[in-house]
Formats: structure tokens, C-alpha cells, sequence
């Protein structure tokens, strides 16, 4: 595929210039005013792509299958290069245009991954200072050679300086860790909770009680009862706040109390003040909100927002393994403040459960989008 911009007075003018190199089968990607570095090619920039330096293929010359498979990868980098491109000229700053491409090509990377514009744009401008050591006047930073490597690894180091981690179970040093996960429906909370028992007690060699508070999905409640009786670990089914404290309390000589809590939707979220209100006033229970990586980021927010009453200490991310996009995570760890604990994976028990690092979620990000990552798992 060819890819190419026409500048002109205007746009039909362009196009028709574009039309006249390229032929009829060149295809219109956008229209646009000239950024104002290259204002002076034109007012107007077009750009059309060509998808074959070639004839159009028939029916009856079809590529051989390994040929279409390269074409088609070859389209989808073409593709995503586009779209990184036309994310740079439309989004980033106009002084990013020319001269700095680390700092066009990581906001486009960073913000394809969905985070936050303004967060994005400042988290580049802020690593382009830490590359920099601060030292440079603006003028300068942006058209004096940089060193890509060094600024790659101020751009980590400042993604990761924005949010904090903490893998832990419980809030009290000694006696009984007491962890309750708390979500919306869907948000695999029970499967969570399981791999957490075996891998935070069955594991250690610990007693272990998972206690389940879900008379919202009967067969949420069954279905921990099922994985405590292969474990072989304590369980219990309640139905009241009153009884999860009788519970917690003559249950003190295990180390290790999972609470799993009903999935509750925005609208259900009042209808479960009392259990949010014991929760959130408790010092000793340490409550995690769990949170599906998958959903789109203005519904996590207010997913997040809503789950306040609870006062959850940590964030869970589950299903990692159906989104290609992290950067949602990243949005909701730096704008609560609250820290990461654990990634589900996938749906194998135990294996798909891992402690979050900052260098992981960083990697993630960074990671197959257009820079090479030097964040470690």
C-alpha cells in the first residue's frame, strides 16, 4: 500500500492532483488543513492511499494463501500506521510535528491505548523532561536531536511513577487477613476469589475460609460451595451483615477470610447500603473492588465512582486476556489513587492470576503498539 499527502489552495485541487499521479483507484483516507509546519506546501493537505503498485486482482489469478496472509498483515501495519499518524496531526501539540517524533509517536501510542488525552499529553511532555533533565529551554527540547533510547526510558519511568501497586490480601499485620471483593456483574469476582485461596492459602499451607454474601445469584453461592468442597477449605453461605460479623469473629484463628459479595449494578448499588456500610467502617476488612479490564473507559469510571460507598482500599482487573487495550486501567489507578493488586488473566484456576508490578501494566501499554518497551513483567 502506498500512502501519500497532496497539498494545495484547496481540496479539490489537490485531489485532482492526487488523481491525476495516482489513478482512479486511489482511495481518499482525509482532508484537512495543513499542519502549520508544512503550511507552506499549501493550505489544504489530502491523503490517499494505494492499496497495489499493480493491477487489481481477479477472481481467476488469486493469490496463493501464504501471499494473501502476508498482504493482509502487511495492509494492517500499513493500516495502524495511518491511523498513528493521523492521531499525531490531529491530536498532538503543533510543536510535536516537527522535530520531536518520539513525542508524537508515544502520544499516539498512549492514547490508542485509550488513556486519557490530557493525561497522555502530559505525561509525554513531562518525560520529555526527565530525558532531558529538565535542562533545555522548550525551544530547544523540541528541535535538538534527542537521544530515543533515553527518552523511551523516561517515558516508563514516568508511566510508572503515576500509579502505585500493592498486592497484598488483608490490612492487618498478624491474625486472621480478612479480603472482601466487591463488583459489578460480571466482573468475575467468585473465580477471583478462588484462585486467591489457592494461591494465598492452599498454597502457603494456610487455613483458608471463603464466606459467600451472594443471595443475589443462587448459583454464584453453589458454585463457591463447589470449588471449598474440591479444596477442601471451610465455606459458608449468609445472608445477613449481622452474621458475616458473627462469622469473622469466632473464624479469627484463620489466616486467610475471602468474602465474595453480590454483583450489583448501578441502580442495585442502594439497595446494598447496609453491607457497603459495614464494609467501608470496618478497619479490618480489607475490600478490593473487581473490575472487568474489558470495559470501555467511561463506563469503568462511573462503575468505579459508584462502588465509593463501599470505600475500597485496592483495584482488581479481570480479563485481561479479552482486551488489547490497558490503558483504561492505567486511567482509573491514577485519577483514584488507588492502588493495583492483582490481574485474572484468563480463566484457568490458579494459573491466570498475577501480582501486578509496576514494570507489567507499563509493559502492557508499551508494548506491540509502536515503541519498544523496556518495562520488565
Amino acid at each position: 500500500m502506498k500512502i501519500k499527502s497532496y497539498y494545495s489552495r484547496s481540496v479539490e485541487s489537490a485531489i485532482a492532483e492526487a488523481r491525476e499521479e495516482l489513478g482512479p483507484e486511489a482511495m481518499l483516507v482525509e482532508s484537512r488543513k495543513a499542519a502549520p509546519d508544512a503550511r507552506h506546501l499549501g493550505e489544504y493537505e489530502v491523503v490517499f492511499a494505494l492499496t497495489s503498485d499493480g493491477p487489481p486482482v481477479t477472481a481467476t489469478a488469486a493469490p496463493p494463501r501464504d501471499s494473501l496472509s502476508h498482504d493482509v498483515a502487511e495492509l494492517k501495519k500499513e493500516l495502524e500506521g495511518m491511523r498513528r499518524a493521523i492521531t499525531r496531526t490531529a491530536f498532538a501539540p503543533p510543536q510535536w510535528l516537527s522535530g520531536a517524533p518520539d513525542l508524537s509517536d508515544a502520544y499516539a501510542v498512549l492514547t490508542a491505548n485509550e488513556i486519557d488525552p490530557d493525561l497522555a499529553r502530559e505525561i509525554v511532555q513531562s518525560a520529555e523532561s526527565r530525558s532531558t533533565g529538565g535542562g533545555r529551554s522548550k525551544v530547544a527540547q523540541f528541535n535538538q536531536p534527542r537521544d530515543s533510547g533515553a527518552y523511551q526510558q523516561a517515558l516508563i519511568q514516568e508511566l510508572e511513577s503515576r500509579f502505585a501497586v500493592k498486592p497484598t490480601l488483608g490490612r492487618t499485620e498478624g491474625g486472621a487477613r480478612i479480603t472482601a471483593l466487591v463488583g459489578p456483574p460480571g466482573a468475575g469476582k467468585t473465580t477471583t476469589l478462588v484462585k486467591l485461596a489457592v494461591n494465598y492459602g492452599l498454597a502457603c499451607r494456610r487455613p483458608v475460609l471463603m464466606i459467600s454474601m451472594d443471595n443475589h445469584r443462587i448459583a454464584a453461592a453453589e458454585q463457591l460451595r463447589s470449588y471449598a468442597g474440591i479444596l477442601g477449605v471451610g465455606f459458608q453461605m449468609l445472608e445477613t451483615v449481622s452474621a458475616l460479623a458473627q462469622s469473622i469473629e469466632e473464624n479469627r484463628s484463620k489466616d486467610l477470610i475471602l468474602i465474595d459479595t453480590p454483583g450489583l449494578g448501578f441502580t442495585e448499588i442502594s439497595e446494598s447500603s447496609t453491607l457497603a456500610r459495614f464494609l467501608a467502617t470496618r478497619p479490618d476488612i480489607d475490600t478490593q473492588l473487581a473490575l472487568a479490564a474489558s470495559v470501555k473507559p467511561a463506563d469503568l469510571a462511573r462503575m468505579v465512582d459508584a462502588y465509593q460507598v463501599f470505600k475500597p482500599q485496592r483495584l482488581v482487573f479481570t480479563k485481561l486476556d479479552e482486551t488489547a487495550s490497558f490503558g483504561p486501567i492505567f486511567n482509573e489507578a491514577v485519577r483514584t489513587a488507588m492502588p493495583l493488586s492483582f490481574f485474572a488473566t484468563g480463566q484457568r484456576i490458579p494459573e491466570d492470576l498475577e501480582e501486578v508490578t509496576p514494570g507489567r501494566l507499563t509493559s502492557l501499554i508499551l508494548s506491540g503498539q509502536g515503541l519498544r518497551s523496556r518495562a520488565v513483567a
